[in-house]
């Protein structure tokens, strides 16, 4: 595929809104052909902030004809499986949004139909391109850690108050709840940094009142590589914890401040400017041990790469900038974290 790639958006609510059009529409050789959303201020705002792209509210006519090469999946989860399928079935290559399906089982089902199909697709694990994910590689890399002993991420936020809707809803079909939501990018980082995982120990808890999901989240891993991850999601961090924390053998680096890019996108900036990602001073993390420590540059926040490399492996057969296989590891954490909450027990992993 030499020529532009053709993208229908299917969803333009907050993932479809604020994290994929405006990287779509800044990736050299992609074109946001299409939209599809269902409710009508939403396709007000898709207009408006992507003039060029026919909007409507069919996702059906995504299916038909030849007028797309790629479809981006950014609907509620309930949704992510069955429209993945429609998708591989009319030939179209697919990018699915986090999670990737409710179940390991049911992802493993998209990923044969792919397979069967000779077929692109990925899911939009965007965060192993946040600045400190990248940082911390920079660093394994460079040996200044030595042998890390145990990664600490956190996604902690202050949101007393329900507002409602599926992320908030208890059917097993939703997939709602912070583990899901949340937890998905910490294990996938997790995986991304580390490796496979032998053993899962979870707490989840409801916390806000009348709330029938998950809300205050912390998860041990253990990989085979024998580093632990400690990882947190919580919707009731009136002061949150460092965002990362990487203890090794020579040092410890830690990083206070979360990547800023989501927030950048929440604000409107688009990710083609030229210090996309790029941090102050102010925001890096430390290195060091003891009165040692000292700031350590991070590298930018870099989610344009995620579909630089769609576009790669559309045209040139790269693999996928996120194996759907990784995704379906993730949600087999999931699973075991879900089970181990409900018997307060460590849960084994088999290895792979």
């Amino acid at each position: 595929m030499n020529t532009e790639v053709r993208v229908a958006l299917i969803g333009y609510g907050l993932a479809g809104a604020t994290f994929h059009a405006p990287t779509i529409a800044a990736t050299p050789g992609l074109r946001l052909a299409t939209i599809v959303t269902a409710k009508p201020e939403r396709q007000e705002r898709a207009r408006r902030e992507h003039p060029a792209a026919r909007v409507g509210d069919r996702v059906e006519a995504v299916f038909a004809g030849h007028e797309h090469d790629l479809v981006v999946i950014a609907t509620p989860n309930v949704t992510h499986v069955p429209l993945a399928r429609a998708a591989l079935a009319a030939g179209q290559a697919v990018v699915v949004e986090k999670p990737f399906a409710p179940t390991a089982g049911e992802a493993r089902g998209v990923v044969a139909e792919a397979r069967r199909h000779g077929l692109f697709l990925s899911v939009y694990h965007q965060r192993r391109w946040d600045s400190d994910t990248l940082t911390l590689r920079r660093l394994i890399a460079e040996g200044a850690l030595g042998d890390v002993l145990r990664f600490e991420s956190r996604f902690e936020r202050w949101r007393p108050v329900l507002t409602g809707g599926w992320r908030e809803s208890g059917a097993p079909g939703d997939a709602g709840g912070l583990l899901y939501d949340l937890g998905s990018h910490l294990v996938d980082q997790a995986l991304h940094l580390f490796g496979p995982v032998t053993s899962v120990y979870a707490e989840l808890e409801r916390r806000r009142p009348g709330i029938a999901v998950d809300d205050d989240v912390f998860l041990a891993l253990t990989h085979a590589s024998g580093v632990r991850s400690h990882l947190w999601a919580s919707a009731l961090a009136g002061q949150g914890g460092p965002s990362v924390r990487a203890l090794g053998t020579k040092a410890t680096y830690v990083k206070l401040h979360p990547d800023g890019q989501e927030a950048a996108l929440l604000a409107g900036e688009r990710p083609d400017r030229p210090d996309w990602g790029e941090e102050p001073p102010t925001r890096w993390g430390l290195l060091g041990a003891g009165d040692g420590a000292s700031p350590v540059w991070s590298e930018p926040g870099a989610y344009p790469r995620y579909y630089a490399g769609v576009v790669a492996s559309l045209r040139h057969g790269t693999p996928p900038p996120v194996d759907p296989d990784d995704a379906v590891a993730g949600l087999g954490i999931i699973a075991a974290a879900q089970l181990s909450a409900a018997t307060r027990q460590t849960v084994s992993l088999p290895a792979l």
